[in-house]
């Protein structure tokens, strides 16, 4: 197929990576990739936030699918232009997208739909919200109604550290205070057709900066899949999946294809693990958030797991064929993946730095890396150009050997002032 994907980041590369690992022959373009990607495949720049511009490219070059990596273009509408002109596109139309677009809107679905997630106020002054966080009391949860590059929530036993977050976002919107959940987190990618939903393996992603949870909230340090601690308490990974599939993703599609916004795409739950599972069949899993997209960095450990082909389950989700499709298998191989990030990261980064040591960083057993945010300086200097620079991606056979491998590549990168936590999967590892 030829292939047009969306992004500039290492969801997008490791999307990409995927694909190429079929060695089916796929003829990929990447808009606007970055120096990694350009490096694996042929890049282009347009404005992916343009919906016509988008539908133009896809037409010019005869592209067979789309696959929409971040978030905006799916809230500005470009799915929705290229279903419009016949174009299989995996990725959700504007107004499904808007259940990550506003979590306001997708605390609506859910309580439409029964699913079980937080109580929640929504505020549009800081007189709402402060009367909102003693109602809930602390820890406090205040989280950005709208899309905030995953720096929008902010979970705090300050109170006033939770009033400046709302005195940061309210002039950009309303905002969301939610009663605090306590658990263990897991990230779930589902597949959706608009009406049936295939599930992924779940990962772990770990949000704060710090070793130890410590910190500020990020867009993601690092992450792991699969959680073999899930079997503990659900039997088994798959039990886990299906009591998600059973009372959360699929009463949310259903509810969206009700309300003639039918999700295509790939919905990422972030779900808590409550200790409220009782004998009334409550499991004690509660939603934190939804996503319209892969998740970055979940995708970048799950995707290198995948025995089924990407591009077939791509493909049927975003021409209604899901139905046709098996459930996705997964290797037995664990993964791990380390973000290396920029110096003063997540507030005001510095940039343009060079980076050195990947293809020693790569020769390690187990390793490759997806880019996030490289460019090239010159056609030959290797720079970082954001935040999150680098995800080190390491498969092994066990969380052990994994995290090893990781850490070991990790340090041979060279990234003046980089930043990156050394204790991702240590819990799985033990």
């Amino acid at each position: 197929m030829k292939i047009l994907v969306l992004g500039s980041g290492a969801r997008e590369h490791a999307i990409i990576l995927s694909l190429l690992s079929e060695n089916a022959g796929h003829d990929i373009i990447a808009a606007p990739g970055n120096a990694g990607i350009a490096r694996d495949v042929a890049v282009a720049s347009f404005d992916i936030n343009d919906p016509v511009t988008v539908a133009n490219v896809a037409i010019d070059r005869a592209v067979d699918l789309v696959v929409i990596g971040p978030e905006a273009p799916l809230v500005a509408g470009v799915a929705d232009e290229l279903r419009e002109q016949g174009i299989p596109v995996f990725g959700p139309g504007k107004a499904a997208a808007h259940l990550e677009g506003s979590k306001t809107f997708a605390k609506r679905v859910m309580d439409a739909a029964g699913v079980p997630t937080g109580r929640a106020q929504r505020a549009t002054n800081l007189a709402e919200v402060e009367a909102a966080l003693d109602a809930y009391g602390a820890p406090y949860v205040v989280k950005a109604d709208g899309l905030a590059a995953g720096k929008g929530v902010l979970v705090t036993s300050e109170r006033d550290a939770a009033l400046d977050h709302a005195r940061r976002y309210l002039p950009s919107g309303s905002i969301l205070v939610e009663e605090f959940l306590d658990g263990q987190e897991v990230s779930l990618f589902l597949l959706s057709d608009g009406h049936r939903v295939l599930p992924l393996s779940p990962a772990q992603d770990y949000k704060r900066l710090g070793d130890g949870d410590a910190g500020p909230n990020t867009g993601g340090m690092g992450a792991y899949s699969p959680l073999p601690w899930l079997d503990e308490r659900f039997g088994s990974e798959d039990a886990f999946v299906d009591e998600v599939i059973r009372t959360i993703a699929q009463p949310v599609i259903t509810q969206l294809a009700e309300e003639q916004t039918p999700f295509i795409g790939l919905l990422y739950a972030g779900l808590i693990l409550t200790d409220k599972k009782d004998s009334a069949g409550d499991s004690g899993i509660r939603v934190i958030e939804f996503n319209a997209r892969f998740g970055d960095p979940e995708t970048q450990v799950v995707l290198p797991r995948l025995a089924t082909p990407l591009s077939t389950l791509l493909y049927a989700a975003a021409t209604g064929t899901l139905n046709e499709s098996e459930r996705p298998e997964f290797g037995m191989t664990t993964a791990v993946t380390v973000v290396l990030a920029s110096e003063n990261y997540p507030a005001t980064p510095i940039t343009g730095r060079e980076i050195t040591g990947l293809d020693a960083a790569e020769a390690i057993d187990g390793v490759h890396i997806a880019h996030a945010a490289t460019a090239l300086v010159d056609g030959t200097r290797l720079t970082a150009s954001g935040g999150r620079v680098l995800n080190v991606v390491a498969l092994g056979t066990t969380f052990g050997e994994a995290r090893e491998r990781a850490y070991d590549a990790i340090g041979l990168i060279g990234l003046e002032g980089a930043q990156y936590r050394t204790d991702i999967a240590k819990r799985a590892a033990l």
